[in-house]
């Protein structure tokens, strides 16, 4: 595999990674894109759709446990919420890595934008007041976490994400979870669910190994630092931040597959 495209996978999963750790949100909300479509526009290579989803699948199991044990010193990771959640997710992913490769990569970028959409909603609906600050006290539905849990399990198994850019607004607009416990939380919960997907990614021969090892060197040193960024950021910040990666994604993952369609 050509050395260029090697340092590029390394670059883009390092900014991946520190957003990952930064945010919670695993990093393949940004990774899964840009694999896509910038290797190609710099001329360095080219990956397809499952590729870039085992690739992504990785990056988000090491970014994710780096990001979490950087957040645990803080007190931010709630056992409950990461048990409830974690189960149910980890069955989703099992469940939708496993049959990822009987759809067609029109399809994958599809199911993408629609867990990206959905997220990018979420993020701009109203919340109480209370998931800005930053209390440790957190109080949930057992049932609806779960639930929602494990259908985003399904489809981030599907595309090769952890589905923490889904988790992440879910946890914070729905279950009303204060912002610095769900974006440690999520981190935790997105390294149970790539378990799965990862695991299925590769038992399905979707993994490709050069560029997966360097998915994983980037992971352990940016997430890390991202994760020691997010702590020092003010909480409405990292909420725009987040809003905005994720509005971005959507509308991209959208226009290619609009223009794709058209062509």
């Amino acid at each position: 595999m050509d050395v260029q495209l090697l340092i590029t996978v390394f670059a883009l999963g390092f900014l991946g990674s520190f957003l990952a750790g930064m945010l919670g949100i695993g990093g393949s909300v940004i990774l899964y894109p840009v694999l896509l479509f910038v290797p190609p526009l710099i001329g360095v290579g080219q990956f397809t759709a499952h590729e870039v989803a085992g690739i992504g699948a990785v990056q988000s199991l090491f970014a994710s446990v780096s990001g979490a044990l950087a957040y645990k010193r803080g007190g931010y990771l709630n056992k409950q919420l990461i048990l409830y959640m974690g189960v149910s997710v980890l069955i989703g992913s099992l469940i939708g890595s496993t049959f990822s490769h009987s759809f067609s990569e029109d399809m994958i970028n599809f199911i993408y934008a629609i867990m990206a959409t959905i997220a990018a909603g979420l993020m701009f609906a109203p919340k109480k007041h209370n998931v800005y600050n930053d209390s440790l006290d957190v109080n949930f539905s057992r049932k609806v976490a779960s639930a929602l849990s494990f259908i985003v399990g399904i489809c981030g198994g599907i595309v090769g994400a952890g589905g923490a850019f889904l988790l992440v607004p879910i946890m914070i607009t729905v279950l009303q979870i204060p912002v610095r416990v769900t974006i440690a939380s999520s981190l935790a919960v997105t390294f149970i669910s790539s378990i799965g997907t990862t695991f299925g990614k590769v038992m399905t021969d979707q993994v490709l190994f050069l560029p997966a090892l360097m998915i994983i060197g980037a992971s352990l040193i940016a997430a890390p630092i991202g994760a020691f960024v997010g702590q020092k950021t003010k909480v409405v910040s990292l909420q725009i931040i987040l809003a905005i990666v994720i509005t971005a994604t959507s509308f991209k993952i959208w226009f290619d597959l609009v223009t794709k369609s058209i062509h």
